[in-house]
């Protein structure tokens, strides 16, 4: 009695091509069916993704704002702490021994609230300028569109200000201001903050994931820029003492994106500053300012999307 074998059927064979060693790449993968790893996804896709990704983002920047001052003694205290000694530093320097504080109605509330303005553009930076090259652990072993990254950082930095928004309060009304409907403008003012921060923060992104150094360099850059942002001294006082002062310098102080946030937020704050000393269209450039940096931020750090954490 005969056993019958049944053996599987041979694949069809692929037909040779004598040209298709010739080919190159592209046209192979495409043959075959093959993708790039981790190639840069179109514009709308990635706001999807990025969308997608919003409650890793949040997650993300509390457990970093929770972890910052893991460490210390004091915990977190010392999100309060820390931009109320750089006021009282600046408040000896600039106050008391230059005298930036004559003529300037609530000077203590007037500085406070630009330090603490400043503070939040001035972290959101620098936490940005290490997104990706701080976090390249993290990016190489996962996959999400990476923009999350320096969004997170300054999403941890607005709610470090806002933490410390409490102590702005305090001292607002210890040295009697009054508490306005004015208020209520401290909301859009740090929206429109938190997106031009957020687009800067991705454009040093992705400068420091090409050239670690920027992250050297930026801490000069940016105490040049606080010194020209109204921080300690008050931008409209200046200006009217200058006459003659060149229109172009004129301009850029007036035009400068730091002070525009900074005096809207004293606008809104403090009932001493008056509307007449802010610069003229101050909301339009608010909203300019956020939507040039925001959205042109975020396309330039998505075009090099497939390079980050390669190399």
């Amino acid at each position: 009695m005969s056993q019958v074998l049944d053996t599987p059927s041979p694949a069809p064979a692929v037909p040779y091509d004598e040209h298709a060693d010739h080919d190159d790449p592209a046209a192979l993968a495409a043959r075959y069916g093959l993708t790039v790893s981790g190639a840069r996804p179109t514009l709308p896709a990635y706001v999807r993704q990025l969308w997608a990704r919003r409650h890793f983002i949040t997650a993300f920047a509390t457990a970093k704002l929770t972890a910052q001052y893991s460490q210390a003694k004091l915990g977190q205290v010392w999100q309060v702490a820390t931009p109320l000694l750089n006021a009282a530093v600046y408040y000896f320097i600039f106050g008391v021994l230059m005298g930036t504080s004559r003529g300037v109605p609530d000077y203590v509330p007037f500085l406070v609230t630009g330090v603490f303005v400043w503070t939040f553009t001035q972290s959101s930076i620098m936490a940005g300028t290490r997104a990706i090259s701080g976090s390249l652990g993290l990016v190489r072993a996962l996959h999400f569109p990476r923009a999350a990254l320096p969004v997170s950082y300054a999403l941890q930095q607005l709610q470090q200000l806002l933490f410390s928004m409490a102590a702005l309060v305090v001292i607002l009304l210890c040295f009697g201001v009054p508490v306005g409907v004015s208020w209520l403008l401290a909301v859009p003012t740090l929206a429109l903050q938190f997106v031009f921060n957020a687009g800067v923060a991705m454009i040093v992104a992705r400068l420091g994931a090409r050239t670690p150094d920027i992250a050297q360099l930026m801490p000069f850059l940016l105490r040049t820029w606080m010194y020209v942002s109204g921080v300690m001294w008050s931008i409209d006082r200046v200006l009217s003492g200058h006459p003659d002062m060149p229109r172009v310098v004129l301009l850029a102080l007036q035009c400068n994106p730091a002070a525009v946030y900074i005096d809207l937020m004293r606008f809104a704050l403090i009932d001493s500053f008056r509307a007449g000393q802010l610069p003229h269209h101050v909301w339009a450039l608010a909203v300019g300012w956020a939507l040039l940096a925001g959205v042109g931020g975020f396309i330039y750090f998505w075009k090099a999307e497939e390079t980050y954490g390669r190399g």
